[in-house]
């Protein structure tokens, strides 16, 4: 392995160890649960829209590494954002995960540990469920959960 696969693996696990804003917002602007239904990964996104701006974000539920390290680095990434800059970045983070083995990538900063997922199709659904789940949640999307199907 890579010593940049090394790190990537590394940032993945310490994700899912430790995730980031894992708590539920008391007054959200808007939350959104996501599931996904082939490796059973759940979770509820929380959002604080102010004036335009993203200015918490966290979520909760359960899942696989992947899936939980993704939505632990995309809080920390839409905070502060605005929501276009937040749907903008969903469309480059999906672009990344589902592009073909090889092609060039976006430039993701951090996000880009999770640039490897598009080499295991099946794990693009549990990289992407917490970015759906977030569209869904600064969106006039009706209720109902997010799903990967």
């Amino acid at each position: 392995m890579s010593e940049l696969t090394d790190l990537y693996q590394e940032v993945i696990l310490d994700h899912n160890r430790k995730p980031r804003n894992f708590r539920a917002i008391e007054h959200p602007t808007a939350s959104q649960e996501g599931y996904n239904p082939l490796c059973g990964d759940r979770l509820t996104l929380y959002v604080t829209v102010d004036d335009g701006v993203i200015t918490d974000a966290s979520f909760q539920g359960s899942g696989c590494a992947i899936s939980k390290a993704s939505a632990s680095l995309m809080t920390e990434a839409i905070k502060g954002k605005t929501v276009e800059q937040a749907r903008a970045l969903f469309e480059q983070f999906h672009q990344m995960i589902t592009s073909p083995p090889g092609s060039p990538l976006p430039e993701m900063g951090k996000l880009a540990v999770l640039s490897g997922v598009r080499d295991f199709p099946t794990r693009v659904k549990c990289a992407g469920l917490a970015w759906h789940t977030m569209k869904a949640a600064v969106s006039d999307q009706p209720a109902g959960p997010v799903t990967t199907e």
